[in-house]
């Protein structure tokens, strides 16, 4: 290959650069970076290196494990390319130090990260700042990478992703049928026990669950009523009079005693659903276990008399792959909760565990309560690797598909340095030739879809929600920042009382949160400023009152104007692929492997055609 350039090496070495991400593709990014002669470099990652890195991440080594993965990408880069300057930051992108004028200062921004969070948090900052960046994501054998520049191509946000998929809290609670329904709850009770807990996570038997209604012998609605503290079920005329007692109060008045747990969790929830007689008229009804009588031996799994060998070996190949027995899942039960109880304990008041995918002793707990669970309810375990993989979103890395996308990354990089940003493409990596016998196909980057209500000039957004029963906590949380990706909003009423109903100063909205919207006198057709500073983004939210919704769902983002038309008065949920996005809880699932879009190919002479799109979800 002929050398760049002697103009273009100049640029090159004059650019300053942020790379966002030391992972698998932030570490080839970052080697081929200095080896084009970039010079000017800085690199943002809050991770550490786990073991599991070591097979695709080749800047690290054993040595490196439990270290930065920020410092130790520059540090092995340096090795190498000690001319080079790079600074690096064990951070996360999303800390309010790393703002618009953070961004200002780079004349490029490439991206390595894998999740979508990160992904809108970037891309909106890039917007604001007005530097272009790349974007990319690997997915197994399939990659792509593409170019983002404010008012020339689309931006990451154009495309409407597809929403997370979600089950009904009941399926979760009450009626799992799918090993992932088990790791969901399992997620729950971590977070239910050790972390942050939501309301809309509870992991104990769902007494409004509607197809348990008219038990025999009671009236319609009347069903038994668990106590949370783990004695039989009490018979009770209303749900409301049940006296509920958190999972948490409830575990720390037990001193987190494994075996106490176990019996609530796994036998007395368990008989109290099966008294619940008409879930178990279609469906094989669960067992109660019992915790001094476990088999130690499952179809499937690798018989032990001990979990020793299940610990202390994350990320060591085969063994991640046996599926624990029954006897072991309690055993693994019993020792994680002992661990994370320590850990707890040793947090400052207010401070609580956050579940973490490359935390053993977190994914220990997860792999044997979702296994204990499923073995309760006929379904299949699954093994540590399985879990894990599906607990946290992940699709197997490979190590030469992060190469090729590293490499597609810096060539539109010098693309953009050579100011030939017209020059740029979206390149995608396929798993099978096209008809003219090419794995790397690219295409010409979409305009700026004009009702994107992130890049456009009109930011606005319709949200469907019961204004008697949503709350301000709920706006906060569900739809601002799970769906609308905003990190520290501040919204305002816009009907000229300057009235301010959710603040990101701590402390100065909290009385409002549990308020709804009406007794704020958020009604049909308000509409809401919300402006966050930390993405210098502002959004108009309208809202549409509504309480007809199917089981599940408490509200629809609606980002087109054109889906309020009365052709929808019908009341019918939109399609998937209409400019629609329904959130129902943001339950962890295993991702979609790619969405299909129409795009114009640069090397097509004929019509349209499908390229495949990587998930947001996906990337290393």
């Amino acid at each position: 290959m002929p050398a760049l350039p002697k103009e273009l090496l100049e640029k090159v070495a004059a650019t300053k650069v942020l790379v966002v991400g030391a992972g698998g593709i932030g570490c080839e990014l970052l080697k081929n970076l200095v080896l084009t002669g970039f010079a000017d470099i800085e690199v943002i990652d809050l991770d550490i290196i786990d073991v599991s890195n070591l097979n695709r991440q080749f800047l690290f080594h054993k040595q490196h494990v439990g270290k930065s993965k920020a410092a130790v990408a520059t540090e092995s880069v340096l090795s190498f390319c000690p001319t080079a300057n790079i600074k690096h930051h064990h951070n996360s992108i999303m800390s309010p130090e790393f703002g618009v004028s953070f961004f200002k200062q780079f004349s490029l921004v490439l991206n390595a990260l894998d999740n979508r969070a990160a992904r809108n948090h970037v891309n909106r900052l890039c917007l604001a700042a007005e530097v272009p960046l790349v974007e990319s994501g690997s997915a197994g054998y399939l990659g792509q990478v593409s170019v983002i520049k404010r008012g020339v191509t689309e931006c990451y946000e154009c495309t409407p992703k597809p929403a997370a998929r979600s089950y009904p809290g009941c399926t979760i609670r009450n009626t799992p049928s799918e090993p992932i329904h088990c790791i969901v709850w399992a997620k729950h009770l971590f977070n239910q026990l050790f972390g942050e807990a939501d309301i809309d996570e509870d992991v104990s038997p769902d007494m409004a669950d509607p197809e348990a209604q008219q038990k025999n012998g009671q009236e319609d609605g009347a069903v038994d009523q668990p106590a949370a503290n783990g004695d039989a079920p009490q018979t009770n005329n209303s749900s409301s009079n049940a006296e509920r007692m958190s999972t948490r109060k409830w575990a720390i008045d037990n001193n987190y005693d494994p075996k106490t747990l176990f019996n609530k969790l796994f036998n007395e929830d368990i008989r109290y659903l099966l008294s619940m007689s008409n879930l178990w008229k279609k469906r094989t009804p669960p067992i109660a276990l019992n915790y001094d009588s476990l088999p130690d031996e499952h179809p499937g799994s690798s018989s032990s008399s001990s979990a020793s060998s299940a610990r202390g070996h994350a990320g060591s190949g085969i063994k991640d792959q046996v599926v624990w027995t029954p006897m072991t899942c309690r055993d693994e039960f019993d020792h994680a909760v002992a661990t994370l109880r320590d850990q707890l304990s040793k947090k400052e008041d207010g401070h609580v565990l956050v579940w973490d995918k490359d935390d053993e002793t977190a994914v220990h707990f997860v792999t044997a309560c979702a296994n204990l669970r499923a073995y309760v309810f006929g379904i299949p375990l699954k093994s540590l690797f399985d879990v894990k993989s599906m607990a946290g979103n992940i699709i197997p890395a490979i190590a030469t598909t992060n190469a090729c996308v590293a490499g597609m990354i810096v060539m539109e990089a010098l693309k953009i340095v050579d100011g030939r940003i017209d020059a740029t493409r979206s390149v995608f990596i396929s798993r099978l030739p096209n008809p003219r016998g090419k794995i790397l196909v690219d295409q010409i980057p979409d305009k700026p879809n004009p009702k994107c209500y992130v890049c456009s000039e009109k930011s606005e957004v319709f949200v469907k929600l019961n204004t008697n029963a949503f709350t301000v906590k709920q706006l906060e949380d569900k739809i601002l920042k799970q769906t609308l990706n905003m990190v520290a909003p501040d919204v305002e009423l816009a009907d000229g009382s300057g009235t301010i109903i959710i603040s990101s100063e701590e402390g100065e909205t909290t009385a409002l949160q549990d308020k709804t919207l009406a007794e704020l006198k958020v009604v049909d057709g308000s509409r809401l400023q919300c402006d966050d500073y930390m993405q210098n983004f502002e959004l108009s939210l309208i809202i549409i009152h509504c309480q007809d919704f199917k089981d599940g769902i408490d509200f629809v983002i609606i980002t087109d104007i054109a889906d309020l038309k009365p052709k929808e008065a019908d009341e019918e949920m939109p399609k998937e692929e209409e400019d629609v996005e329904c959130v129902v809880a943001s339950e962890v699932m295993p991702p979609e492997t790619v969405g299909l879009k129409k795009r114009r190919t640069a090397d097509s002479d004929g019509p349209d055609t499908k390229r495949a799109r990587i998930s947001d979800q996906m990337g290393d």
